[in-house]
């Protein structure tokens, strides 16, 4: 079995570098089950027929992860009795934040495994060709290999067997027992006596002892062989079965997220059963509902500081215009970027909030101490504006120069931050342009006092 998994191997380490020619830097393989220092809880399922191979690729190539997934998804899909699966090497950062094994989960809940697993068999069927997916896997297939006794209590009590004593020595054969210690070089070593490796039709014959008789096991118990799950969920006293995809990063996850709902609302589902996408799209939901209430939260702390401030209730409100002016700016960067809003594009709103707003407090406090100077209102509002066009242009410029090398590609986090650097220059930009223009405007609007 080693020799034919290394051949495979082989096979597949050429077609990949056909594939990947001079953007690939090295491959690793690794066949055969991990040492127990290396393995994980999928150890159990790793074998003889098992592999693992590591695909690095050169830092000047411009392929992305998910493109070499598809191709390499494409080429090896017609390979006959090889089942492959792709994962991307996680960064520091993902596998901080990340708890689920793919970016995208679909989970069935229910209670019966059975109907699980068929369930799961069928929104696999539904979203396979699906376009912006890609390794589909789910955690009921490639389990490892069991066999079932069953034990017939009526030839049990006929023969006079206990079950336990009948279970310990099948478990004294296969695992071995402990029949005594040796010392040697001054350490005690166990001395455990094990049978051979077996097959099934060796493991049917299995002797049990009763008394002074001898049984064989099929004699007493019927085997059944049969593949366990690959993992069983649970969560809330429910059974879970889950299908893994990589997403197409050039594809939002929250579309990608919809057109899987809309496929699966035609799976007749059983009573207290549910099809639910999870992973990345269901931290996200959950991200911009507690990001949309910070955003709301932000915006009544900066009122309530307004408001002490100036002494007054009207002119905050004035002021919490520009916040809208910087939100058109950074929807209309992102849309010239050509990129689609992201959580970190969402925290940059939010500092917004605290940032596009000093413009408009320079400028209103300036009218406000020329009011009180003794200047109407219309001539107030113009000599605050030659006054304080400066300093308003000022600060912008400096927050968004300051901000900039961020936008730039460089490090493993530049996707994460780069997104609110961009929201942050894009709001504070029209929001200064738009405040020496609309603040002036709303502020001789609102204000009724000659």
């Amino acid at each position: 079995m080693l020799e034919r998994t290394a051949s495979t191997v082989g096979n597949v380490e050429e077609i990949i570098k056909e594939v990947l020619k001079e953007d690939l830097r090295f491959i690793y393989s690794h066949i055969g089950p991990k040492t127990e220092l290396e393995g994980n809880q999928s150890g159990v399922f790793q074998g003889e027929h098992t592999a693992i191979v590591e695909v690095a690729l050169v830092d000047s190539t411009r392929l992305g992860i998910q493109k070499v997934i598809a191709v390499l998804d494409q080429v090896t899909k017609d390979i006959s009795g090889v089942k492959l699966s792709f994962s991307p090497e996680a960064s520091s950062l993902n596998s901080i934040l990340r708890t689920e094994e793919a970016p995208l989960v679909i989970e069935i809940k229910g209670e019966d495994l059975g109907v699980i697993e068929q369930l799961t068999a069928e929104v696999r069927d539904q979203i396979f060709d699906m376009p912006g997916l890609l390794n589909l896997q789910t955690s009921i297939e490639q389990g490892a290999p069991e066999v079932e006794v069953l034990f017939d209590r009526f030839k049990l009590g006929l023969y006079n067997l206990d079950m336990n004593n009948v279970i310990t020595q099948i478990q004294d054969q296969l695992r071995g027992k402990t029949a005594g210690k040796l010392e040697r070089a001054g350490e005690m070593i166990d001395i455990i006596l094990q049978i051979p490796d077996q097959g099934l039709k060796d493991f049917e014959n299995l002797s049990i002892k009763g008394g002074e008789k001898v049984y064989r096991l099929h004699e007493i118990a019927t085997l059944r062989s049969s593949n366990a799950p690959k993992e069983i969920h649970h969560r809330n006293q429910s059974r879970i079965g889950k299908v893994y995809a990589q997403a197409d990063k050039d594809i939002p996850l929250e579309f990608i997220a919809q057109q899987i709902r809309e496929r699966v609302e035609s799976i007749d589902l059983p009573l207290n059963y549910r099809i639910t996408v999870a992973g990345d799209e269901a931290r996200r939901q959950q991200s911009m509902q507690s990001l949309g209430f910070s955003l709301i939260l932000s915006v009544i702390l900066v009122y309530m500081v307004m408001a002490s401030q100036f002494e007054s209730l009207l002119h905050p409100f004035t002021i919490l215009l520009t916040i809208p002016l910087a939100v058109v700016g950074t929807i209309a960067t992102f849309y010239w970027l050509n990129t689609p809003l992201s959580i970190m594009a969402i925290i940059g709103i939010i500092m917004l909030v605290g940032i596009a707003v000093n413009d408009a407090i320079i400028l209103v406090d300036r009218i406000n101490q020329l009011k009180r100077g003794g200047l109407a209102k219309y001539e107030a509002i113009a000599q605050a504006g030659q006054q304080r066009i400066r300093p308003i242009l000022m600060t912008s410029l400096t927050t968004v120069l300051a901000l900039l090398p961020l936008t730039f590609g460089f490090g493993e986090s530049a996707a994460l931050r780069a997104p609110m650097a961009w929201a942050v220059i894009g709001g504070l930009v029209t929001s200064t342009l738009l405040t020496l223009v609309v603040i002036p405007c709303v502020y001789a609007v609102i204000d009724f006092k000659r």
